[in-house]
Formats: structure tokens, C-alpha cells, sequence
């Protein structure tokens, strides 16, 4: 399927929640614009196919997760292009999901971030996370977390810091996104509670016997400074070269966020 035969012109292409970027290629200028997939629906489509060719799955398993996306949330933003006239036909250059994360209302997960393999290379990748920055920002979000296996460089040099896992919620009531992002995090602080308070009523420990004194612990090596490819790393076993984290496949995995 063509990922290039969708206009975006006229009032369509004049979404109140779109954000516009312009750029020139060579001697013609084009127009990158971020828009809600709920707000362009014949992209369905489309964005199937893309997300498809990228990680698999099937044609309906797709449809179903991209007609999920709403304003609140998940949400599907689709990176569109037009060159030239503003007659002239719009391309799906790339795709990104956003998704609200427990505990942390002012807080988006990012994940599902893909650009049409004809176009990578040429700076697609940057723009649409610069978009989705954006976007997020304008509707009062404060940072952005996302988990990556092998992109860990790119994310940093765009901003984004190692940092540790959260939970996503994937699909929230628009009438009740607060209360339950709460639910989530007092229910995490209660189990806190409950392990320190049964700690506690544990008898303590007879008192050891008379030893000597152990000998001073050596001094801690400082941390091993590493440049990865002009990205600065620190090889502490968390770190844009090595990670304590796995996913639920055993794999490494990398979690980042950004202040946004």
C-alpha cells in the first residue's frame, strides 16, 4: 500500500490541533504537520500498514489498537508532508502513540515512535519527536518517558536522560483520567506501607557475639566516563551502553524521560 496518496488541503488540512512545521528541500518547501489520527480517520489505514511493515502483527490487530485513539488518550499523531502547492498530495512520513502514565498526571508515555523507511535518514525522526514535544506541551504536559532496546543514542541526543520504569495506562475514561492515575499511586504507597509495618512488628535479632573489627572497606573506584558517539555515558551498570532492566522477554532495556 502507497503511503503518499492522502491530500491534506483545505479545511482538513487546517486542524486546530495540528502543529506545522515548514522546511526546505532543495528548492522546494514542504510542510510537516502532526495530527490526530482520530482526526483523520481515512489514515487508518495507512498507518496500519506503516506500524505493519515495522513490527509485524496482523492488518486487524492493528486497525484495532489505531481506532482507539482519542483526545483522552491513547493517542495516535500522525507526522504528515506536503511539498510544494497546497494542492499538491500529503505523505504519511511517521507515526507516534502517547499514553498517560500511572501515578503521574503530568507525565506521557511515548512508544510506537516509526518513520516510513523511504524517508529515514533525512531528519524525520527529529521532527516528528520535536512535534510530539509539542503537542504535548501546548495540552499541559511536563515530561516524556519512553522504554527503547537499541535507540537509547538517538533519544539522547534529543534530551531525553536514563531514568526508571513507569507504568503506561493505556486506556483511560475521559471522564475520570485523574482519579484513576491516583488509584494507581495510592495503591503502590499502600503495599509500601504494609511491608514497612510488618517489618516492624518482627522481633529483633538476638545480639551477635564479640568479634573483631572488620577491616575498612576499600575505597570506591570512581566511575568510568565513556563518550558513545558524542553522548556522555558512565558504565555504572545503568548507562547508554549497559542496563539492569528487562523486558518481559528477558531483553535489556533502556527507560528515558525528558522535561519538556
Amino acid at each position: 500500500m502507497s503511503l503518499g496518496c492522502f491530500c491534506c488541503t483545505g479545511a482538513e488540512g487546517a486542524e486546530a490541533d495540528s502543529s506545522r512545521q515548514v522546511r526546505r528541500m532543495g528548492s522546494v518547501p514542504e510542510e510537516l504537520t502532526l495530527v490526530p489520527l482520530h482526526q483523520r480517520p481515512e489514515l487508518l489505514e495507512a498507518c496500519a500498514e506503516l506500524l505493519r511493515e515495522e513490527w509485524g502483527k496482523s492488518r486487524a490487530s492493528r486497525l484495532h489498537t489505531l481506532q482507539r485513539s482519542s483526545d483522552s488518550f491513547p493517542a495516535c499523531l500522525l507526522l504528515l508532508r506536503s511539498r510544494g502547492t497546497a494542492e499538491a498530495p500529503c505523505q504519511l512520513v511517521g507515526h507516534v502513540r502517547l499514553s498517560r502514565v500511572a501515578g503521574r498526571p503530568h507525565s506521557l508515555f511515548v512508544e510506537s515512535v516509526v518513520v516510513a523507511r523511504a524517508l529515514r535518514g533525512q531528519g524525520y525522526g527529529r521532527r516528528l519527536m520535536e512535534a510530539t514535544e509539542q503537542w504535548a506541551r501546548a495540552r499541559g504536559f511536563g515530561c516524556l518517558h519512553l522504554s527503547t532496546h537499541d535507540k537509547q543514542r538517538f533519544y539522547a541526543h534529543l534530551g531525553f536522560v536514563l531514568g526508571q520504569p513507569v507504568q503506561s495506562v493505556a486506556f483511560l475514561s475521559p471522564t475520570i483520567p485523574a482519579e484513576v492515575l491516583r488509584l494507581f499511586s495510592t495503591r503502590a504507597a499502600a503495599d509500601t506501607t504494609t511491608a514497612t509495618t510488618t517489618r516492624s512488628r518482627l522481633p529483633p535479632a538476638p545480639p551477635s557475639p564479640l568479634s573483631p573489627p572488620a577491616a575498612p572497606a576499600p575505597p570506591t573506584p570512581p566511575p568510568n566516563v565513556i563518550w558513545a558517539r558524542g553522548v556522555l555515558a558512565e558504565s555504572n551498570g545503568h548507562s547508554l551502553l549497559e542496563t539492569p532492566h528487562r523486558d518481559a522477554k528477558g531483553l535489556p532495556i533502556f527507560w528515558m524521560k525528558k522535561d519538556i
